[in-house]
């Protein structure tokens, strides 16, 4: 086993924002003792360590004097199978939609409504992606990561994550956890998530009355290349800002000036907001200031039309966040994290 740690790497390749700025040491890791080789050099030689998955959570907003690590690993195996429940294990570096489709092609159901998506599978328990009305939560099984201030490794069930909406414990405790590789309870029968969103109205349109898995994740593939844009063709990180959750009273209030304010009432009485009809309500949508903005198609996405900087969108996050709060009293929370 060796490392291949090179210095000052443009970063530009590895982040969905194309943001241009280099690395001090740079280096891929493929397994676990190339990540605890790498985290031992970074000791040695008292380096920050930044470990990255397929950099589609990521705003960098300048140079980074520090070790960006890699995940790299590779692989995917069914652990237990009892002819309903199957549990596949996939490591860190996986892309996700390619292990999506993966599972789709094994005749096993559950991911279907996280197509497209863009990153890797140890970063999806991290931010519990979510799409659809299904999250990783939702059919987690387990994980096992790396806990850099002991060297040890945990496996972690699902109340061990504290799962929330865009949140787990690995978020609210950064840099504490390495997440080596992910279980998932999938299942041989489905049971389908069709009404959140224009999914069961696109899978009509397709003529499609007895939908399988693969029709569901082809819908959603069709739905989010619509209203999303490539990041190989335009930069940007998906859903810039989480949709907010705010109490009920709130909703009502701005109700009274906005009737066709889009929320979906939680269980806790509280009710989800949608943060792109806010944005587009604010008139940001299609916005544009040198080559950063705001996509002509979905408000929630910023977008890098070229040589926009990392700091370049991030005033411009500031400054949608700052309008939302101004007309609506609400505080937008951004998606990506900023270094």
């Amino acid at each position: 086993m060796s490392l291949q740690i090179r210095e000052r790497v443009s970063l530009k390749p590895f982040n969905t924002f194309g943001i241009d700025v280099s690395a001090r040491w740079f280096v891929d890791v493929s397994d676990d003792d190339q990540v605890r080789a790498a985290l031992a050099w970074a000791r040695e030689q008292q380096i920050p360590v930044l470990p990255i998955g397929g950099g589609s959570n990521l705003l960098l907003t300048g140079d980074l004097d520090v070790l960006v690590m890699r995940m790299a690993s590779l692989g995917v195996r069914v652990l237990a199978d009892d002819g309903h429940t199957v549990v596949v294990e996939a490591q860190a570096g996986e892309p996700w939609h390619p292990f999506v489709q993966q599972t789709l092609g094994m005749g096993l159901a559950g991911l279907e409504n996280l197509s497209l998506i863009p990153g890797t599978v140890g970063a999806a328990p991290i931010q519990n992606i979510g799409a659809y009305g299904v999250e990783i939560k939702d059919v987690f099984q387990g994980l096992t990561a790396l806990d850099r201030e002991t060297g040890e490794l945990r496996d972690f069930g699902l109340a061990d994550c504290a799962f929330g909406y865009r949140d787990s414990l690995f978020k609210r405790e950064p840099g504490r956890w390495l997440i080596l590789r992910v279980r998932f309870n999938l299942t041989r029968t489905a049971h389908l998530h069709l009404d959140y969103g224009p999914v069961r109205q696109r899978l009509a349109e397709q003529g499609i009355e007895v939908p399988t898995p693969a029709d569901v994740s082809a819908a959603i593939c069709s739905i989010r290349r619509e209203k999303l844009p490539d990041p190989a063709e335009l930069g940007n990180a998906g859903s810039f800002f989480k949709n907010p959750v705010v109490a009920a009273a709130v909703a009502e209030r701005i109700k009274v000036e906005h009737a066709d304010l889009v929320g979906y009432p939680q269980a806790d009485g509280q009710v989800k907001l949608a943060a792109g009809w806010l944005i587009e309500r604010a008139g940001w949508k299609g916005f544009r200031e040198g080559d950063a903005g705001v996509h002509r198609l979905q408000s929630l996405v910023l977008v890098n039309y070229g040589s926009a900087t990392g700091a370049q969108l991030h005033a411009l996050a500031m400054r949608i966040q700052a309008d939302i709060a101004q007309r609506f009293g609400v505080s937008l929370e951004m998606e990506p994290n900023l270094y």
